[in-house]
């Protein structure tokens, strides 16, 4: 734990950081890969869909190769919400200031209906995780967007249905961001943890006063700093951090 703190203490001390800059960190006897962005300087993306077919890109290859056909670099990648089987979003989705799926505000089933969940926006030089009813009633604009849930944490407090014996257990990948908007913060476990373990990494290490869970067992990561081009199920929406070609 303290091996894993100090490193990604270091990582917040650092300044801003190039693109995205990941390690692999220590908490509660669990290792998960941690990676830090400059909201303020890099290019944040949501995916979806090819935009030449319509067809769901659904893996990093796909994303991968749709940005490399722009000429530019595709630094980091992770799944980034719930989506049905034919890969469209379950709640809120926009990609590059436009509309898809809209917000879903009621009570649900799953783990996304289980209030409060949230909405991670990428804004203009900031991004946000923030509540769907402080979204409804604030309206933010966003360029790029994702709805899923539960929230983590919420204004600096554990989400109040976690418990800390709860013995359902998963591969988790999440978001969190700081106060300010200028840093974000993408964590994915190694090994299957509970919802309070994961949440106490971005409240207690990362020290996001707010973060959002973004799913489970289908969890993805692509970093090449951290060696991971995560295969597995077809995915529906992901996040990416686009770069230029060297």
């Amino acid at each position: 734990m303290r091996a894993g703190r100090s490193l990604l203490l270091a990582m917040a001390l650092s300044g801003p950081v190039k693109a995205v800059e990941c390690t692999v960190a220590t908490y509660g006897g669990h290792e998960f890969s941690v990676c830090r962005a400059d909201a303020e300087m890099e290019d944040i993306r949501l995916f979806l869909n090819d935009p030449d077919t319509g067809l769901p890109l659904a893996t990093f290859s796909n994303v991968k190769a749709l940005v490399e056909g722009e000429g530019m670099k595709l630094a980091f990648a992770m799944n980034a919400g719930m989506y049905h089987q034919d890969r469209r979003p379950v709640g809120y989705y926009v990609e590059h200031g436009r509309e898809f799926s809209r917000l879903v505000s009621n009570e649900g089933p799953g783990n996304f209906g289980m209030l409060p969940n949230g909405v991670f926006c990428v804004g203009e030089r900031r991004a946000n995780v923030i509540e769907t009813m402080t979204f409804l009633q604030e309206t933010p604009k966003c360029e790029h967007a994702t709805q899923s849930g539960p929230m983590l944490v919420v204004n600096g407090d554990l989400h109040y249905r976690f418990l800390v014996d709860s013995d359902s257990k998963y591969l988790r990948n999440g978001v969190g961001t700081s106060g300010d908007g200028k840093t974000v913060w993408f964590a994915i476990s190694h090994s299957p943890v509970n919802f309070h373990t994961f949440a106490r990494l971005f409240q207690s290490v990362l020290g996001t006063p707010n973060a959002l869970y973004l799913d489970g067992n289908v969890s993805r990561l692509y970093s090449p700093e951290l060696g991971r081009f995560d295969g597995g199920l077809p995915l529906g929406p992901i996040v990416g951090i686009v770069v230029q070609e060297e």
